[in-house]
């Protein structure tokens, strides 16, 4: 009699739950996924959508978040404004049919004349110069990352910020609580007690910690003085730089802007300290030098940053790979490390392949999750059907997510291609506008194929059927991952 009533129990508590989800769940396939969940895992289930799948758009929090990013900065959203329709009305001819790309505008994600942008590949070539960048500043070093590791080179850059705090230099620091669990203790400590301001982001308590695991920041981005920035895919820690002592070779990518795109960089985190800080810096000459990057940088490589996460009304950066992938008439050359698109992206890839345009993809061979690999496994077959060209690198790890079309336009940035980047955490591209930094991502793009293995459909499609059935039953919940 007891189980009759339990079953009856759960039966309604496990109905309002599916109420629930329909309810607060906008994506379609999200929306199955937890259905599934909570109706095939009896209480596991329920557990796992109310550790990881309410809807934290509608959460207080970001809500707070959201505020902030709203209502600051007013005089600057009016003067990019301003810069941006000059600029896209000098460059019109230039952009030709990427125009609408550039014309993409959320809040302060501008495009923007006067930058220089230098290519950095893997750790090995960006950290001296940052390491550079960070010596010579003069006012202020902000800086923001998802990991940043108590390592060899995680040291040598915080005891740069302390000598730097200690000369009079104000030093941010935003770090992810998940991502950065290691400096948490000791390594934090030792910053703020020489003068480095450092707040994590949305810190894990334990009560709270498998709703929080969820929502993280994964952006990397450092502002030197308000005129040099970095962005990309390369996080703080030893196995980004090859060496000898690595066991696996890790291939990435990284940009340095000196210029006024930069002053985007410096919104985004701003926008991010006051959040986690809870304070209100607002807008100054000193972090926004607007008349030194148009004077002092005549560099003349178009650049656009663009950001999204929980607290964005749109998934700014998904709409704009959509919107390149669209207006390229000739190639596309991608590298991510993890493939899981929304339908949307697909389909577009799926359509610029069918229309003529050359498609390629860079992919791992291994990834460091094989459950992840097997979900990304899930979308080749349908690719490869309609041309697109598969490749699985073969040297080590590829961590970069990059893309560019026609050579002429790069995405280099934080993003992956799956749904957590998309719309669960703080992400940050950079979108340049220029044949030569193209080129040399396709000329490392071309390198990169060297080593990799190039997936043939008739091999691909007489795979085992119970490797193929174990892949699409992982992708019915890929929207989660």
């Amino acid at each position: 009699m007891d189980s009759i009533y339990f079953y009856i129990v759960y039966s309604i508590v496990l109905f309002l739950v599916c109420i629930r989800i329909i309810y607060n769940t906008n994506s379609p396939s999200k929306t199955t996924a937890y259905l599934l969940l909570a109706i095939l895992f009896p209480i596991l289930g329920i557990f796992v959508y109310f550790s990881f799948g309410d809807n934290y758009r509608k959460k207080k929090l970001y809500l707070r978040k959201l505020d902030y990013d709203s209502k600051s900065y007013g005089e600057l959203k009016e003067i990019v404004a301003r810069q941006t329709q000059d600029v896209l009305k000098t460059y019109k001819s230039e952009i030709a049919n990427f125009y609408p790309l550039a014309n993409y505008r959320r809040g302060t994600q501008f495009i923007s004349d006067n930058n220089v942008v230098e290519l950095l590949i893997n750790g090995e070539n960006k950290f001296p110069e940052v390491i550079k960048s960070i010596e010579a500043a003069k006012d202020h070093i902000h800086i923001e990352y998802y990991i940043f590791v108590d390592d060899k080179i995680g040291n040598t850059i915080g005891d740069l910020l302390i000598k730097k705090a200690q000369e009079g230099v104000k030093v941010r620091f935003i770090y992810d609580d998940f991502g950065s669990i290691s400096i948490r203790k000791k390594f934090i400590t030792k910053l703020k007690q020489a003068g480095v301001e450092a707040v994590p982001f949305y810190k894990i308590n334990f009560i709270q910690f498998a709703n929080r695991i969820n929502y993280r920041n994964h952006r990397k981005i450092i502002v030197i003085d308000g005129v040099v920035g970095y962005v990309g895919g390369i996080n703080v820690s030893d196995k980004y730089v090859n060496t000898d002592a690595n066991d696996l070779y890790w291939r990435d990518t990284h940009i340095k802007i000196t210029g006024k795109a930069v002053l985007n960089l410096q919104y985004i985190f701003l926008t991010d300290w006051n959040f986690c800080a809870d304070q209100n810096i607002t807008f100054a000459y000193r972090y926004f030098p607007l008349e030194d990057t148009r004077k002092n940088f005549q560099g003349s490589q178009l650049t656009q940053i663009v950001s999204s996460g929980p607290s964005s009304d749109h998934p700014n950066i998904m709409y704009t790979l959509i919107q390149a992938i669209t207006l390229a008439k000739e190639e596309i050359l991608l590298t991510t490390p993890y493939f899981i698109p929304e339908k949307s992206y697909l389909d577009a890839i799926k359509i610029a392949a069918l229309s003529g345009i050359k498609v390629k993809i860079l992919v791992p061979s291994v990834s460091d999750s094989f459950i992840i690999n097997a979900t990304c496994k899930s979308y080749y077959q349908e690719l490869l059907e309609t041309g697109v060209e598969i490749y699985k690198y073969t040297k080590g790890f590829v961590h970069a997510k990059t893309m560019v079309c026609d050579g002429y336009v790069s995405f280099v940035g934080t993003a992956n291609l799956d749904n957590r980047s998309f719309d669960l955490n703080l992400e940050v591209n950079a979108i340049v506008y220029d044949t030569t930094l193209a080129s040399e991502l396709k000329d490392h793009f071309n390198k990169d194929l060297e080593t990799a293995n190039k997936i043939e459909i008739e091999r691909w499609i007489k795979r085992p059927l119970y490797v193929v059935l174990y892949e699409r039953v992982l992708r019915l919940f890929s929207s989660l991952m």
